[in-house]
């Protein structure tokens, strides 16, 4: 009997053109999902099933063309896109909207005291190290030593920038005081990122052609890769860092938080909150997850490489990890 859907559609892309700013926002509105994470390990396991036999041809009976795209999204939002390995559950980007708005918004809320600061500044630190762990580019191992080594290194320097953030806003107004945690948050960024990533700038990331065929690995690659994500990453923090504090610094003035301060907390969290569910979908679609770069940009020696063995081949694409 002939399968209900047809077997050429293309589930290594995405549903939406991967050129627009659209298309891409939409299919990371797809993965971002909140409600992604609270999917059991069968569901998981099911869509894996389905995108992998699809893969090889097979096609379950009744299986519908949206049932085939639910679980190819269900599968990109749990497993590595290079090693296919499920991805720790707080490090897959539909745990980012409520991981960072009860992060977020304790920063934000306990900014005045030096232990409170170095507390959140920490825990958004590790968790920052774990997020960018798990959405690495690339399918080479990384070993315990190498990936505590990152750790370390990664969230001392981020926790650190922080302090020294923090001490400066004491001399400034209680609301510049309130955009520390973005600055803090934007320059750890800066540091967290690469230290956690670089094994791909030391030895490179896969780039293959336009069909997917692997021409070797690039650290020019790697580096304009980490390069996005840090955009992205401090694009995504910005409107939940910055508008609340305008927010709150006048309801704070108002008798309803002078009455219960309690609620000031899990104001600032539904805030961020609101804020991140746009941002971190729009955030991760200003540039292609299947980004691209000239082959004249590549290392010497893999220029030559490719140019030997395909002439003709202009641009190289790469994963870039999120």
């Amino acid at each position: 009997m002939a399968p209900d859907i047809p077997l050429n559609i293309n589930i290594k892309e995405p549903r939406w053109d991967q050129s627009t700013f659209a298309g891409r926002a939409n299919h990371f509105f797809t993965v971002t999902d909140p409600r992604n994470i609270l999917l059991s390990n069968a569901t998981l396991e099911n869509a894996r099933k389905i995108v992998h036999d699809y893969r090889q041809g097979i096609v379950a009976p009744g299986l519908t063309e949206d049932e085939l795209w639910r679980a190819k999204y269900i599968y990109d939002s749990a497993f590595h896109p290079d090693t296919g390995e499920k991805m720790f559950v707080i490090g897959r980007m539909s745990a980012q909207v409520p991981m960072n708005m009860t992060i977020t918004g304790c920063m934000m809320t306990f900014y005045r005291t030096t232990p409170a600061v170095l507390f959140w500044q920490w825990v958004n630190q590790s968790f920052n190290a774990i997020v960018n762990y798990t959405n690495r580019s690339g399918d080479a191992p990384i070993s315990v030593s190498q990936l505590g080594t990152a750790y370390v290194s990664a969230t001392t320097g981020a926790v650190a920038t922080a302090l020294g953030l923090n001490s400066l806003a004491k001399r400034v107004s209680p609301l510049i005081g309130r955009f520390v945690p973005f600055a803090a948050v934007a320059s750890a960024n800066c540091i967290n990122i690469p230290l956690m990533r670089q094994r791909e700038i030391q030895f490179g990331i896969p780039v293959t052609d336009e069909d997917g065929k692997r021409l070797g690995d690039s650290s020019k690659a790697a580096q304009q890769a980490i390069a996005q994500v840090v955009i992205s990453r401090i694009l995504m923090a910005a409107p939940g860092m910055a508008i609340p504090p305008f927010i709150m610094n006048t309801l704070e003035k108002k008798a309803f938080l002078k009455k219960f301060p309690w609620m000031s907390a899990p104001i600032q969290v539904g805030l961020v909150g609101f804020c991140l569910v746009f941002a971190t979908p729009l955030c991760c679609a200003l540039f292609p997850q299947k980004s691209s770069m000239s082959v004249s940009r590549l290392e010497p020696a893999l220029q030559a490489e490719i140019r030997a063995s395909r002439p003709g081949l202009e641009r190289v694409y790469f994963n870039k990890g999120l």
